[in-house]
């Protein structure tokens, strides 16, 4: 009498097989990203634009673009999905100075859950118009001039994950009255206060790594400083953060890192750009299981029951 359920047979043995490689997709420009035919879930770093750096000297430096990391998000496999890779900010005028510009926010359009990052804050205008406090972003703008005004918030406290933090304060007022900002805050780390004579300005905030790539991003821009008395415009974050200047231009955050511009040391020196953003997809592997032949009952039940039978 048949032992397997009434069919009579050679059994078999479970094979698998791999169906799809570990794919990483670095996303630098608006589009469109499809995954591959067996993609099911997605690990996800998207960074925003940097905030451009404050103008006029002793400008604040911009704040790096927002950063998030997201695991295991659900998607479809072989479908379309809407990437947006936001801009930097620019920085603030020369002729009439101004606060630097917030970065544009960057995307991964999935219907189901979007994911936004926010722009990076624009850094506080310098001296000649007063000083200004940073202008608030994924990581804040660090405040320009010489009254220690403050940098910009991060929005850490209300987002989940969080994506960035605070710009650094601007030289204190005192004797004698050289300007000095505040480093734009970084996705790591917040931007660095302004020192008094002989002091730096406040350096960017440190960006963070992606656990995808390992690649650092959304540092903040150093803060810009007069010359007379200083000693150095602030370093730019680590993650794409543009340096300072000593009274002079400030440098522009790096292209495709979210990191933030460096700020102006002197009139009519110009500050740095924000970088543009960035997104990165990690696609699993997958593999599946493989069956054929014939089965026994109780080997089918088994399979089941231990969860390697084929779906």
């Amino acid at each position: 009498m048949p032992t397997n359920g009434g069919i009579i047979g050679p059994e078999n043995v479970a094979t698998t097989a791999i169906s799809q490689a570990a794919k990483i997709t670095t996303v630098t420009a608006s589009g469109t990203f499809t995954t591959q035919p067996a993609t099911a879930n997605v690990n996800i770093v998207v960074v925003a634009g940097g905030g451009g750096a404050g103008g006029d000297q002793g400008a604040g430096g911009g704040g790096g673009g927002g950063f998030r990391v997201l695991t295991t998000q659900p998607v479809t496999g072989n479908t379309g999905y809407p990437v947006t890779v936001g801009g930097g900010g620019a920085a603030g005028g020369t002729g009439t100075p101004e606060d630097g510009t917030t970065g544009s926010n960057s995307v991964f359009g999935n219907p189901a859950n979007p994911i936004t990052s926010g722009g990076g804050g624009g850094g506080g205008l310098g001296d000649s118009q007063g000083g200004g406090a940073g202008v608030a972003g994924g990581s804040g703008g660090g405040g320009g001039g010489r009254g220690g005004d403050l940098g910009g918030a991060g929005n850490t406290p209300s987002v989940d994950p969080p994506q960035g933090n605070r710009g650094g304060i601007s030289k204190i007022e005192t004797t004698p009255t050289n300007d000095r900002g505040g480093g734009g805050g970084g996705a790591a780390q917040s931007g660095g206060t302004a020192h008094n004579d002989p002091g730096a300005a406040g350096a960017g905030g440190a960006g963070a790594p992606s656990p995808i790539s390992g690649t650092t991003y959304a540092g903040g821009g150093g803060g810009g400083s007069e010359s007379s008395g200083g000693t150095a415009g602030g370093a730019g974050g680590s993650g794409g953060g543009g340096a300072g200047g000593n009274g002079a231009a400030g440098a522009a955050g790096t292209t495709n890192t979210g990191g933030g511009g460096g700020a102006p040391g002197s009139a009519p020196a110009a500050g740095g750009a924000g970088g543009s953003g960035v997104v990165e997809v990690l696609e699993h592997a997958v593999t599946y299981k493989k069956a054929s032949g014939i089965w026994t009952m109780n080997d089918v039940y088994d399979y089941v029951a231990d969860g390697k039978w084929p779906t």
